[in-house]
This record gives structure tokens, sequence and C-alpha cells, in this order.
């Protein structure tokens, strides 16, 4: 089935209903298995046993980024393409993109107490996932405020685009400024710095949340088509009343 097919939104549906109780099953057994291996690392020479907080920060982090990155494609999708599913795209991912921001900032601030001596400095990195997390709110908000939900798809799309600048600001502000992250130790030219006792999990965690966010954006497009048509039929309903 090609992307074309799932224009539709009734094949769209349809394929959600056959794939997503598969990918909960898949997501719910790799979240186990990485919160097991989590649980089982080392502690840290350094930073002792607050070290695996990383196993959740890191891949919501990531995700925060990557969700922004779906969400303007998708934001293609509407003003180039013209795809039909592709504002319902953005509009399910932006709540799944705040609670994925929301959730790197809280961890990153435990994580960041015992080892800067605060929960909270206005570095580069700091800062710029902070302002990534209000445009997700800004987002979701210029949704609801819109009543026409085309016009409501082209101006969330071109606030979508105009706000991906941010990311690569996000990516390399260790390297740019001078903050309190470290560098890239995972995904970097030379290869991975870290050890595998820390890696494999880290790994693990990364692609369990990676389909926790797939199977979690399906059900929230499912969801969205679902009540699009809802509210068409009562609108039908009202207009024949109305007649």
């Amino acid at each position: 089935m090609s992307l074309i097919d799932l224009a539709n939104p009734t094949r769209f549906l349809a394929l959600a209903e056959r794939v997503l109780p598969w990918l909960a099953a898949v997501t719910a057994g790799l979240l186990a298995l990485g919160l097991y291996l989590s649980a089982m690392a080392p502690d840290d020479y350094q930073q002792g046993a607050t070290v695996k907080i990383m196993f959740i920060h890191v891949p919501n982090a990531w995700l925060s980024m990557f969700v922004w990155g779906t969400m303007s494609v998708a934001a293609l999708g509407t003003l180039v393409w013209r795809h039909p599913l592709a504002d319902v795209a953005a509009k399910a991912a932006a709540p799944l993109g705040a609670a994925f921001t929301f959730l790197a900032l809280v961890t990153g601030s435990l994580w960041g107490r015992p080892m800067w001596g605060t929960y909270w400095e206005w570095d580069a990195r700091l800062t710029s996932v902070l302002i990534l997390f209000l445009m997700y709110l800004g987002i979701m908000a210029l949704w609801r405020a819109v009543e026409d939900p085309s016009r409501a798809a082209r101006a969330a799309a071109i606030l979508t685009l105009v706000g991906a600048i941010n990311i690569p600001i996000i990516k390399f502000s260790v390297d740019w400024w001078n903050t309190l992250h470290q560098g890239a130790s995972v995904i970097r030219a030379g290869g991975p710095t870290m050890d595998r006792a820390f890696l494999i999990p880290l790994l693990v965690m990364a692609v369990a949340f990676s389909l926790l966010f797939l199977t979690l954006h399906i059900a929230a497009m499912r969801n969205e088509i679902l009540r699009r048509r809802v509210r068409s039929l009562q609108m039908m309903q009202a207009s024949r009343q109305a007649a």
C-alpha cells in the first residue's frame, strides 16, 4: 500500500485497525525490556545511579525534535502536495511532541540538579528546548483558535515551517556555544563514545519510545479522522434541519 493509497481516510482507518494491536504489543515488550536493561545497567563512577535518568531523558529529547521534523514534513504535505491527511498527521503529532518535550525538560532538570547543582540554567540547549515546548503549545492553541479546519491547517503549517529553524539550533547548540551539556556521544563521526553497558539500554529505550510515538500517532490520527466525520455529519444534519 503506497502513500497515495493512504490518502484515502477509509483505507488509513482500515490499516490502523490492523497494525495498532501489533504495534502496541511490540512497543510494550520493548519498553519492558528497555526498563529492565536500564535498571540492570551499572552506576556511573562519577554520576552514580542518577546516570540512569539518561535512559528516559535522551529518548524524549530525541523525539522532541523528531516530532517537529515530522510535523514539518506534514506541513509541506499540506502546503505543497495537498495530501488529504497531512494536516491530520500534523495536528495529531503536536500534543505528542509537547509531551515528549515536557518530559525531556523535567528529566533533564532532575538529572542536572546533582550534576550541575541547579535544576535550571539559561544555557543555549535548555533555552532552545524550552522555546520548542512553547512552540508546540502555540501550534496546539492555533488549531483550537481557528474554527475552519482548512484555514487552521494552513496557518499551522506555515508556523511549523518557520519554527523548524529551532531544530538545528537545538542540535548544534553544544557546538556553537558554551553550554553545560556535553557534545554528542552516540551519533557522531567517530562512532559512539559510550560504554556498551549504557549504550545498549539507551538504544533499546530509544527504539521503544519511537515505537510508542508511532503507535500513539496512528491512534491519534484515527481519532481525528473519526472526529471530523462526526463533525461533518452534525453539520449536515444541522443544515437539513435549517432547511
